[in-house]
């Protein structure tokens, strides 16, 4: 299912999140083409499969399929854990859940309450109802905007039967067959990893399998990156005496970073109530080089989410640059944009266009005064809760006041440094161009040629604090701050902070526990917003970067350093 469902549809910022039963979107849809005015009831078993199974990636029991199909209509379920807010991503599914429908299956959308708690927690369990609702509205606002007749699905919820004795008993059954290997296996590209995992974590996949029996389907949409829990259903429902099912996958796609898009990393996304203002800004900063079909999330929206939904994508320009040019096929985009006949501006330009057709529909449904209700309700400004009625603020942020500081607030990235060298007017400066997600490196200026080498810094990995304000050093502006450790003493020692191995320019670095909040765009130098959240970060004993104690952390895993136990970060 899809977070069960979440990256995504959830492969980068214009990557989906998945919903595997409960990731993000990573289901990729594709344009219903079957033929115009035929009915489900017209269709042969044969035409009917390859509607169903059209653009997936891959199928697991498609015999099993086909046989039900010569009997009567197939029954499939898809379901997403109700966590971070849906994004754009989300059409993916939904598109393939309209070639269901076309097909004359028995549909069912699984909102999954208790997967969005169980996955290290990223559903408080305060909010599990209200975020049902906003799912459940927003979901139902996409299919409708998409054309999907409302009245062939069936909505439900993980908690109604989740919580039954026959589920539970079931779930203590099956932890005595499946062991914590298996278990771990099975989630480890659904379920959020951390250092320290929790038992709910392991629980995760048997309860996705087990649903497969308890909504009585017989097959399980989801995203590719759900494979290890498919194959976990399918080894184990068996033992329990229950029938195995078949298993529909789509494949994932890259998001505007050019990594997966998720719903917990702002800048990887679109949301589905986005403002075009903000559509405008994220469009401005996603990866897309000239000619580089590779990880481009610009592009991937157009084939996975505009074509599929429009049939054709328009790109709008100016006469002397070849004017506009209507495509119906996505493959000419491909080839005009990687033969650099398509600036990434002018695609950029038409995508914006194009989504905000999409969206204006779903937007004003939620303008209501019940649904604005209701999202803030499901979605509080983190910066402004009180955390278990004691005070204390809870995760998250966008620019509270003064005396709400969240480290969401610091718009920190990994980046690349691309070309280093020494500063023509200060030998104790390097002057360095770090790729941060953006079209264009940015120029930092850093202390640190007393520290680390030219050639130790080249082509690095690091970490960016880019929402600084651009400051002159000794007549170049730097535009962001390359972050290090540091201990003081004599010799004072330095080393640039690391991210995660395989870790990709423009991937935002988050505070555990406040992976909701946004950035500022920039901080205010006069209230000190970066000098007051600087003096909680630290390295702990084993080398991990800290912010009050807890980690700094990106989708694949904990910032570090390499030796400064007890260090500062600056």
């Amino acid at each position: 299912m899809d977070h069960r469902a979440v990256a995504a549809a959830d492969a980068t910022c214009c990557q989906l999140h998945s919903a595997g039963c409960f990731s993000p979107p990573r289901l990729i849809l594709r344009a219903p083409v079957h033929r115009p005015g035929i009915m489900a009831g017209q269709l042969s078993p044969e035409e009917k499969f390859n509607l169903i199974t059209r653009n997936l990636q891959e199928v697991l029991g498609e015999e099993k399929v086909k046989q039900v199909l010569q009997e009567r209509e197939l029954k499939v379920y898809w379901g997403t854990a109700t966590t971070g807010k849906p994004h754009v991503a989300y059409f993916v599914p939904m598109s393939k859940i309209a070639d269901f429908l076309r097909a004359g299956c028995e549909v069912t959308i699984l909102f999954a309450d208790l997967h969005a708690y169980l996955d290290n927690m990223k559903a408080p369990w305060e909010l599990l109802e209200l975020r049902v609702k906003y799912y459940e509205q927003v979901i139902k606002a996409m299919l409708e905007s998409i054309g999907v007749p409302l009245e062939k699905l069936r909505f439900i919820k993980g908690t109604d039967f989740q919580l039954s004795r026959e589920y539970t008993l079931d779930v203590y059954r099956l932890s005595s067959m499946v062991t914590e290997h298996d278990a771990k296996k099975a989630g480890a590209e659904v379920v959020k990893q951390v250092e320290h995992p929790l038992l709910s974590g392991l629980l995760y996949p048997g309860l996705q399998a087990l649903d497969e029996e308890y909504l009585k389907v017989d097959a399980q949409f989801g995203g590719v990156d759900q494979r290890k829990i498919f194959t976990l259903a399918e080894k184990y429902l068996p033992s329990l005496g229950y029938a195995k099912r078949s298993h529909l996958m789509n494949p994932m796609v890259p998001g505007l970073t050019g990594a997966k898009m998720s719903s917990s990393e702002e800048e990887s996304k679109i949301d589905l109530l986005d403002s075009k203002e903000d559509v405008k800004k994220k469009l401005k900063k996603a990866f897309c080089e000239p000619g580089n079909t590779d990880n481009n999330g610009v592009l991937s929206f157009v084939k996975y989410v505009l074509f599929p939904l429009q049939g054709e994508f328009s790109i709008k320009r100016d006469p002397k640059w070849g004017g506009d040019k209507v495509y119906t096929d996505f493959k000419e985009v491909e080839d005009d944009f990687r033969g650099e006949m398509i600036h990434p501006g002018d695609l950029k330009a038409s995508v914006e266009v194009a989504l905000n057709q999409l969206l204006e529909p779903i937007r004003k449904k939620f303008q209501s005064p019940e649904l604005r209700k209701l999202t803030n309700a499901a979605y509080p400004d983190p910066s402004k809760t009180k955390a278990g009625g004691k005070g204390a603020k809870t995760a998250g942020g966008g620019g509270g006041d003064d005396d709400e500081l969240a480290p969401s607030r610091l718009d920190i990235r990994v980046g690349k440094i691309v070309s280093v060298e020494k500063h023509p007017d200060a030998d104790s400066l390097y002057l360095e161009k770090i790729d941060v997600g953006e079209p264009e490196p940015r120029t930092v200026v850093s202390g640190l040629v007393a520290y680390v080498s030219q050639e130790d810094l080249q082509d690095r990995a690091v970490l960016v604090l880019c929402n600084l304000k651009p400051q002159k050093m000794r007549g170049i502006e730097s535009q962001a701050m390359l972050l290090c450790a540091s201990i003081e003493g004599e010799p004072r020692r330095v080393e640039p902070l690391d991210p995660p191995e395989g870790s990709s320019p423009g991937e935002r670095v988050l505070v555990e526990g406040y992976e909701s909040g946004k950035a500022d765009e920039k901080l205010n130098p006069k209230k000190k917003v970066w000098e007051k959240l600087q003096a909680d970060l630290k390295i702990s004993d084993e080398c991990v970067a800290q912010w009050k104690d807890r980690k700094l952390l990106t989708k694949l895993g904990q910032i570090t350093c390499k030796t400064l136990k007890g260090g500062n970060i600056s």
